[in-house]
């Protein structure tokens, strides 16, 4: 991928175009197959036909749209690559069953991790439900990346770390290279003292270092007094997001999200110094992920670009009839009008 985009369709179209074999690392948080009308987030046509598309059909048609699309996301992975899978009770053990073990064989499941978190209610007549549950699973057997040591520090940690905990490591995070360099104290107060201003010095047990993290992550749900909060109901926080995309990737490598949302996936991916690729249907979550990174860019940012996907006349004109007919339903629920036919860049002609 030569540039990070931020493209706006379909994205089974979208993935259909991608190279083979060309992404590292894959995180998708497709919406839940609950039946929640609070679903529908920002009440564009993408963001409406998506969800209609999804619940046709019951739980079968949930599977059957969702694994096209993970179909498309194999291929595209790099045989090194990797991918996680966001779920929650509703549909997790179809998601795993019928998909995952399906497309990438049992043999390549890696984890199954749990982003617990407190959500308090007092109207419930069973346990809470207070997870959610990320699957990841390699594309092969060929080794994956996986950086346990040097494990950046979440956000709120830092905060306990900046009141003076007395260890013997020292993290530095620099707004100017964006990454996390784990020092010696002692050198690092001996040899480093006029380091860049932008630096926030940390302290953390050296053991913590030695181990890989737990398969059970504790993050609170974003609320509304959070810097990251942007009004998104299943915004996911990005301490989350950065301990998924630190640990299954490098630097310079290139990072998928196939349904964008709030761009919490392509935020953190950019601050990580990762090539990135977003797609959602909804022209609103590309305008808010737009914004998002416009507030994180300096002088150092790597360049982006905004792609609205658009249609060549002729192959639409000269598609078989019942694929066209096909594609037009589930493009825009009949025949478009014509400012539908200036957005799919046929420039007022009639399909």
């Amino acid at each position: 991928m030569p540039i990070n985009k931020l493209i706006l369709g379909d994205n089974l179209e979208i993935l259909k175009t991608i190279e083979a074999d060309s992404i590292d690392l894959i995180y998708l948080d497709p919406p839940f197959f609950s039946n929640r009308n609070y679903e529908v987030i920002w009440g564009d046509a993408g963001e409406t036909r998506s969800f209609q598309d999804r619940w046709s059909g019951g739980i079968d048609h949930y599977i059957g749209w969702l694994k096209e699309r993970v179909e498309e996301m194999y291929r595209v992975l790099k045989p090194t690559g990797s991918i996680f899978l966001h779920c929650d009770w509703h549909a997790n053990a179809n998601i795993r069953v019928d998909i995952l073990d399906k497309l990438f064989g049992s043999e390549n499941f890696k984890n199954e991790i749990v982003w617990f978190y407190h959500r308090w209610t007092n109207t419930s007549k069973t346990f809470q439900k207070m997870h959610d549950t990320i699957f990841w699973y390699g594309k092969t057997k060929e080794a994956i990346t996986f950086n346990k040591n040097g494990y950046p520090p979440t956000s709120s940690q830092l905060k306990k770390f900046e009141k003076g905990w007395d260890q013997n490591v020292v993290y530095l995070k620099s707004k100017r290279v964006k990454q996390y360099i784990v020092y010696n104290r002692e050198k690092f107060e001996r040899n480093c003292k006029n380091i860049d201003t932008d630096a926030r010095l940390v302290y953390r047990e050296t053991s913590e270092l030695k181990i890989a993290p737990p398969d059970v992550l504790e993050f609170s749900v974003i609320n509304s007094q959070a810097d990251e909060f942007i009004g998104y109901p299943t915004q996911k926080p990005e301490d989350l997001l950065y301990k998924l995309i630190y640990t299954a990737s490098n630097e310079g490598d290139t990072v998928l999200d196939p349904f964008m949302g709030g761009g919490t996936a392509i935020a953190v991916a950019d601050k990580l110094n990762r090539r990135w690729l977003g797609i959602d249907q909804s022209a609103m979550a590309v305008k808010v992920t737009e914004l998002r990174l416009q507030k994180q860019q300096d002088l150092f940012s790597a360049p982006y670009a905004v792609q609205l996907h658009k249609y060549d006349y002729d192959t639409l004109r000269y598609k078989d009839a019942f694929a066209f007919e096909a594609w037009i339903v589930r493009q825009f629920g009949g025949t478009p009008n014509a400012k539908q036919r200036g957005d799919m860049g046929l420039d007022g002609k009639a399909a």
